[in-house]
């Protein structure tokens, strides 16, 4: 798939089919976040993959628009250390975004689906996946082969018009 056609694909996928994804396609999706910028190179990620069914239900249970996480066949959730100040979680939240979204894409362009939770329970998400207590979990990120359509690039009529998004040289 096109870098473009990746783009226009993605989305948020919350059905998955029940087939397993494999360790190598897995493996690839997050070498993306690994190579994804980071601010002064500081890389302050780190990436859990998830397969077992178990820890995805409890996983499913962190944040209330987690549900999609209980049947999605992966996951890999993105880690950070606990930052020393409000510039640094700024920092760190956009490197981490940056890694999301290259996790995405590169999906997208296996033919496998993604949908992102954010975490509301950092003890009980720590515990599950035993990430120490100066760790944050940052988001999980549900992996799998969409079970409603499939990854194509579509035409989204509910995003603002592109003109009314984009200026050119002011307001």
């Amino acid at each position: 798939m096109e870098l473009w056609d990746a783009i226009r694909a993605r989305r948020n996928v919350r059905q998955y089919k029940p087939d397993p994804v494999s360790e190598e396609d897995l493996n690839r999706i997050a070498e993306a976040g690994w190579r994804a910028p980071s601010a002064k190179n500081r890389q302050p990620w780190d990436f859990v993959i998830v397969t077992d069914p178990v820890q995805l239900q409890e996983l499913s249970t962190v944040w209330r628009g987690a549900g999609h996480i209980a049947s999605a066949p992966a996951a890999i959730v993105l880690v950070v250390p606990v930052p020393p100040d409000e510039r640094r979680l700024v920092m760190d939240n956009y490197d981490v975004g940056q890694a999301t979204m290259a996790m995405m894409l590169a999906a997208t362009d296996l033919g496998i689906g993604t949908g992102h939770s954010s975490v509301g329970d950092q003890e009980k998400a720590r515990a599950i996946l035993g990430v120490p207590e100066d760790h944050l979990v940052a988001f999980i990120l549900g992996i799998g082969y969409p079970a409603d359509r499939p990854l194509v690039p579509i035409r989204k009529p509910d995003r603002r018009p592109f003109d009314e998004v984009v200026h050119h040289g002011r307001w």
